[in-house]
């Protein structure tokens, strides 16, 4: 939604009327509104027939008429169906074999982290110590299904009342190999990426953790640890340079440090990253209160949970 606020014109609420180009139905759900955008598809907001909310993401195009991207894809969405963790919004329903490829998760009532951040700024320390632990307990589950997420990033992180939830895992692996790739074919994130992704090297769950990383940097200074501008120099500087982590707090200094090493065999496993931030609130036990959130983005959860119902 990219901080749109309520009352903006063509939005129900926080939700983004459709538009003459969406596509009313999918598969018998019914579209209500649109979620956002990105570039592997659209997401819209539906419902299943016994009334609840989930998001059902259409993919571009070019990909379905991609018949490598339609085996991967088809690959990840069997083993993301296995994927049942706290953290994460669970895959309920897809066909990979429509002339649209499209899979549909459960709907998070809660901004993206990078909506948060834009709209209302850095988050506190113990609000990121938070989110950190429950993306790490997030990749437990997806690394232990044989996945990588391979495009971690704020905009892939929904902030929920009870926690975090990771999305779209799995879903750039498929992508990875298809010709559209390299053909101007954006997939991941450059300001996200691993030094071995941006090299064009293998990936692992290492992968990931440096991802979480720079997804903690940004969630406390407010903007991306190798800075922004033309992805070139973005990844030029993830591959050669050290991170910008002046705007992190001392609190998060070691724990941001160690994901954002160079090297893979450098960076801590996930159960690290959790004793990390375990180490960082004073070794005490992490409790996610109800107020996890600043006032403002909890505030907005509750708008979002308003969703419009199907017409």
């Amino acid at each position: 939604m990219n901080g749109q606020q309520p009352g903006a014109e063509g939005q129900i609420g926080y939700f983004e009327a459709l538009g003459p180009d969406d596509p009313t139905t999918v598969a018998g759900y019914r579209l209500t509104a649109r979620l956002g955008a990105g570039g592997m598809g659209k997401v819209y907001l539906s419902h299943t027939p016994g009334g609840r909310p989930v998001a059902i993401k259409v993919i571009r195009p070019e990909f379905g008429e991609d018949a490598e991207f339609r085996r991967r894809f088809a690959q990840e969405i069997r083993s993301a169906q296995r994927v049942q963790g706290l953290f994460t919004a669970p895959v309920i329903d897809a066909d990979t074999d429509g002339a649209r490829p499209w899979l549909a998760t459960a709907y998070v009532p809660g901004p993206s982290l990078a909506a948060a951040v834009s709209a209302h700024g850095p988050l506190p320390v113990e609000t990121v110590l938070l989110l950190v632990a429950g993306i790490a307990e997030a990749l437990q589950v997806i690394h232990g299904a044989g996945i990588v997420h391979r495009d971690l990033k704020p905009s892939n992180v929904l902030l929920a009342a009870d926690g975090p939830r990771v999305i779209d895992f799995g879903i750039a692996h498929a992508a990875d190999a298809t010709s559209l790739t390299g053909s101007g074919v954006a997939v991941g994130t450059p300001a996200f990426m691993a030094p071995e992704q941006a090299a064009g090297r293998g990936v692992g769950p290492a992968t990931d953790v440096f991802a979480l990383g720079q997804v903690a940097a940004y969630a406390a200074a407010g903007a991306p640890a190798f800075g922004e501008g033309a992805s070139h120099g973005v990844l030029y500087r993830i591959v050669h340079e050290e991170p910008d982590l002046s705007g992190v707090p001392p609190r998060l200094a070691e724990l941001v440090t160690r994901c954002l090493a160079k090297d893979p065999a450098d960076r801590p496993s996930v159960a690290e990253v959790i004793a990390l931030c375990q180490s960082a609130n004073d070794a005490t036990a992490l409790r996610r209160a109800e107020d996890w959130l600043p006032a403002a983005v909890t505030a907005e959860i509750t708008a979002r949970a308003a969703a419009p119902a199907p017409t």
